[in-house]
């Protein structure tokens, strides 16, 4: 999976501008939001400056050109979602390596000897887990439950 193709996924998930009262990150567009970058007019976002961020600031720094095929939506999408220093954690724990939010050659090393099957389904089991573990997760667990679904149907 490239960049681009998992920028066009994602915006299925994300759509546009919404200023939701419960969501911590305050109005998004494209899953920006304006708590993670303050100095972006959001509800102006364009779909260009997102993927521009996405690139720089989720993609590149998650590790996603690094990771099995099978993976690199999975990663990337919890990033976005998440955080990548969360993301990589999760990862992280998945493989039984030191959790320490680097994406390192000894995370890489125990990536590629696990089945990608497992890798995939556990890094989603964990991510879950997560989820329902937070204080917003009676307002927006049912979406973030449909999410990871559709992103297991899709593996």
């Amino acid at each position: 999976m490239t960049f681009d193709e998992a920028f066009e996924r994602l915006c299925g998930h994300e759509g546009g501008y919404v200023d939701h009262p419960d969501d911590p990150g305050g109005e998004t567009n494209f899953g920006i939001s304006k708590r993670a970058y303050p100095n972006e007019d959001i509800k102006g976002l364009t779909l260009f400056r997102a993927k521009q961020i996405y690139l720089r600031d989720y993609w590149g720094p998650a590790g996603c050109d690094t990771v099995p095929h099978t993976l690199k939506f999975d990663l990337f999408d919890m990033a976005v979602n998440s955080g990548v220093n969360k993301a990589v954690k999760t990862l992280q724990q998945v493989c039984g390596t030191d959790v320490d939010g680097i994406l390192g050659p000894r995370t890489l090393l125990a990536i590629s000897t696990m089945p990608t099957t497992r890798l995939v389904a556990r890094f989603n089991g964990y991510r879950l887990e997560f989820l329902a573990s937070l204080s917003t997760w009676p307002t927006f667990g049912r979406g973030w439950a449909r999410r990871i679904a559709t992103n297991l149907k899709e593996a």
